[in-house]
């Protein structure tokens, strides 16, 4: 006991050896080993890409007169003026935008509908002259196959998508309820059996898609100028447009059409006297205003340097120096069929000509270089 107001001594701390305060320092995480992979990934990525490439082979064998009814329906249903809805689930689903985006790209109206939502007010999109591409690979998601059961009875055609085998012995739920059934005629997934993503079955999916849109477009007979009309932005639209759309030199205004029998002193002077020119002069026959050649920069240049001193080069007719017979491009060609022609032939210039093969105007590559669908090396973007 202590007295009463007695200070109590402090307890007295406990001490440790110099060793044991100092800090112990950490373990070091050694770095997790890279697994080693037994094949190397683009030997892997081979092997994936020609298993889907065998699917699609299998795919191509498969079809037969059950695609030409499909191809049928559709036409049908487009010139009825109904639509195509497809419809899907998950991968399924998103494949089947695609598709419908390609019929809609191709003249024929499409829409993709959701299965789930369309138990849900949206069966009024679904009308009497529609037709329905329904996919599963299954046969057998629930939201597809109610939502066919209940479009057959309305009586609308639906056409099926499955993976199923063409022969397969009890038929999927979604291929009983069709009006045709298109089998993928799938073995396995590519990957499969150590990774179970849709690869084959999305790939063979999109590829018959393509096909039908296709075929009936073909028999729509859905010409380049209905693309190009559906298509007027990027550089897909600008390919399609006329080369008369965008050429910047047109005869009887800023191109002069100069008669073959002038000299080249004369020739030359006449461009000069419309200001700028392109870099070839356009030469016709007098008499019936066809096309009869052109005289390049490039000509030019060579036949000042073959000149001697004293050569009166420029007094020569045009005519024995221009280049005869040149390529040209229809008025009615597009900026594909020009960039096909500049790029196989690495020409500057091409005249553009109309059915009677009187000049209309000049195309300059540089027009298709500000159009960026060429490089200045003249190579396509």
């Amino acid at each position: 006991m202590t007295a009463r107001g007695a200070r109590r001594a402090p307890a007295p701390r406990a001490t440790t050896s110099n060793a044991a305060s100092k800090a112990q320092p950490r373990a070091r995480t050694q770095p997790r080993a890279e697994p080693t992979l037994a094949v190397a990934p683009h030997t892997f990525a081979r092997t994936i890409v020609r298993e889907e490439a065998a699917a699609l082979t299998r795919l191509a064998a498969s079809l037969d007169a059950a695609f030409d009814e499909a191809v049928t329906l559709i036409v049908r249903c487009a010139n009825e003026g109904g639509t195509v809805l497809v419809t899907g689930l998950g991968k399924s689903g998103h494949v089947g935008a695609k598709i419908s985006a390609t019929f809609a790209s191709l003249g024929i109206t499409s829409h993709s509908v959701h299965p789930s939502e369309a138990a849900h007010g949206d069966l009024g999109r679904f009308r009497p002259n529609d037709v329905v591409i329904a996919i599963s690979n299954s046969g057998e998601t629930e939201e597809v196959v109610n939502l066919a059961a209940i479009l057959q009875q309305d009586g609308l055609p639906i056409i099926a998508i499955t993976g199923q085998q063409r022969q397969a012995k009890v038929p999927s739920s979604l291929a009983r309820l069709s009006r045709v059934h298109l089998p993928l005629c799938l073995r396995k997934e590519a990957g499969a059996p150590e990774f179970v993503a849709p690869t084959s079955s999305t790939t063979a999916t999109i590829a018959l898609g393509d096909a039908l849109a296709l075929a009936c477009a073909r028999a729509r007979h859905f010409t380049r100028s209905d693309f190009a009309k559906r298509h007027p932005g990027g550089t897909l639209g600008g390919m399609l447009r006329r080369v008369t759309d965008v050429m910047r030199w047109r005869a009887g205004g800023n191109l002069p059409l100069i008669d073959a029998r002038c000299t080249i002193q004369q020739a030359l002077a006449q461009a000069a006297s419309a200001g700028r020119r392109p870099g070839a002069l356009v030469l016709i026959h007098a008499s019936t205003g066809t096309l009869a050649g052109i005289f390049t920069d490039g000509d030019l240049r060579r036949l000042v340097l073959a000149s001697g001193p004293g050569d009166a080069m420029l007094q020569r007719p045009i005519s024995s120096v221009m280049t005869k017979s040149p390529r040209t491009l229809q008025e009615s060609a597009t900026l594909r069929d020009a960039v096909l022609l500049f790029r196989q032939f690495r020409q500057d210039e091409a005249p553009v000509v109309n059915d009677a093969g009187k000049p209309v105007g000049m195309l300059d590559v540089q027009d298709l270089v500000a159009l960026r669908l060429i490089q200045d090396d003249g190579s396509e973007r």
